[in-house]
């Protein structure tokens, strides 16, 4: 009996009993269907993963901060005046920058502030990084520019999310409470800027309302000097450039502000004049020490291998030391675990599968036993018969895969529609939480075509001992 022979009669003996080898395949479709979809939840939240290192500068990237805290800004402690803690200057920057294997060393300074534009105002995060630093960053502008350095005219970028920062300052509601985006275009208008944001929010008399001239504010600061009262400062800003992206197109730079760190800090050192600049350390005395000292250290090593190399040496100057590449590898033996459960609990789906093609193959044997003697007594081979029956499961256990696999696509795609819409992962990640890759459908195939092999194997066992003779008195 050849091949062609056997697929045939394959085939008709699942024609012939259409409700049972459908029920059968429909086990296969549910239990191939939960794998994929369960693993592909693991592997979304890895590509998400591997999208945020890369939006953070790659595998090479090296984030350096202070010895004591998070960034990098202490106070002297030392009664002798030397300084306990470890800062990052321009000194230090200077020094790493011109160390073995390292690319690129670019100080960043963060510092809360207040835009206003019109009734509404947004509380974010501005990011000073110099050029080189912000071109490492590989942001994907949908309009306009890196900002200019030189200028004396603060330029800002920001991210696709800003937008949803700002809230009426009336009523206190923002983009989350009603739905709206605000009537503000990034790119176009201008916004006022405030630095002194502890003083702004702290005067009960503040009135959010701009003032024409971009320079006086309707906060107050105390000057120190003469105990009177003073506008805090406000600056007029505008766009060199809008991260692309829509409002659910959630990165790590969503919500940043970036500007050209110079010309920051040359705005701060003219408005704080004698005064400490918000961020900066100080002495016990309260005053500000010399010099600018930065939140961290962005440095980059030329190659992936050395990354270890130079993480360790700035490691050993005392500084605290974050690598991406570590980051990775910390998260992938976490994602190993979540993919290994996920992958579990789909498996038993499939297992249940396996029982009920294992039943429907036996229940066959038991109504074509008359077939199998006649079979036999003409002269088939016993591994004929037993390639006819494991064929019939492969074909259930293929069957069940291909339509598994169509309802996982449907199942992710729906997934990730209703987390997107939802606003569900706002908190910064990819909104594709579940993501199906080819190798994944090409596995899922096989993996439910070998369930059904293993599955009938006892079954077409069984079919070959039964004696021929007695086969065809069966009735």
């Amino acid at each position: 009996m050849n091949w062609n022979d056997l697929l045939r009669m394959s085939i008709n003996s699942l024609r012939r009993r259409k409700l049972r080898t459908f029920l059968t395949v429909l086990g296969v479709l549910i239990g191939t269907a939960s794998i994929v979809v369960m693993i592909s939840l693991g592997l979304g939240m890895q590509q998400s993963l591997y999208k945020e290192v890369e939006q953070s500068g790659g595998l090479t990237s090296i984030t350096v901060t202070g010895s004591d805290n998070s960034d990098g800004m202490t106070t002297e402690s030392r009664g002798s005046g030397q300084e306990t803690e470890k800062r990052i200057d321009d000194q230090l920057v200077e020094k790493i920058s011109k160390m073995d294997h390292v690319k690129l060393a670019a100080p960043i300074y963060e510092t809360s502030v207040i835009l206003l534009k019109g009734s509404y105002r947004a509380q974010v995060q501005l990011q000073g990084m110099t050029p080189e630093g912000l071109k490492s960053l590989n942001m994907d502008l949908g309009d306009g520019t890196l900002p200019k350095t030189g200028t004396g005219h603060l330029e800002l970028i920001f991210g696709n999310g800003v937008i949803t920062d700002f809230y009426e300052t009336g009523s206190g509601n923002g983009y989350y409470d009603t739905g709206k985006v605000p009537n503000i275009n990034l790119m176009k208008d201008s916004l006022f800027m405030i630095t002194d944001t502890e003083n702004y929010n702290s005067d009960s008399s503040t009135a959010f309302g701009d003032s024409t001239d971009g320079t006086a504010g309707t906060g107050s600061q105390s000057d120190s000097g003469t105990g009177k009262t003073k506008p805090v400062q406000k600056y007029v800003v505008r766009a060199s450039g809008v991260i692309n992206g829509g409002l659910d197109d959630y990165s790590n730079n969503y919500d940043s502000v970036f500007c050209d760190l110079e010309t920051l800090k040359q705005l701060l050192r003219k408005e704080y004049a004698g005064k400490v600049i918000p961020g900066q350390p100080k002495t016990k005395a309260g005053k500000a020490l010399k010099g600018f000292y930065y939140t961290s250290l962005k440095v980059k090593a030329d190659d992936i291998d050395h990354v270890n190399e130079v993480a360790d040496v700035i490691r050993n100057m005392g500084y605290n030391v974050e690598t991406n590449a570590e980051y990775l590898d910390s998260m992938k033996s976490q994602f190993a675990i979540v993919q290994a459960v996920l992958g579990g609990i789909g498996a038993v789906s499939l297992l249940v599968a396996a029982i009920g093609i294992a039943n429907t193959m036996m229940m066959s044997i038991y109504e074509r036993t008359k077939e199998i003697g006649v079979m036999k007594v003409l002269g088939c081979s016993l591994r004929n018969i037993r390639e006819m029956f494991l064929l019939e499961a492969a074909f259930i256990g293929l069957l069940g895969g291909i339509a598994g696999n169509i309802l996982s696509f449907v199942m992710s795609a729906a997934i990730n529609i209703i987390v997107g819409s939802s606003g569900a992962m706002s908190m910064g990640t990819d909104s594709t939480i579940s993501y199906i890759p080819w190798w994944l459908v090409l596995m899922s195939m096989v993996f439910a075509v070998l369930v059904g092999v293993l599955a009938g194997y006892f079954p077409a066992k069984r079919a070959m001992k039964l004696s021929p003779l007695a086969a065809i008195r069966n009735e």
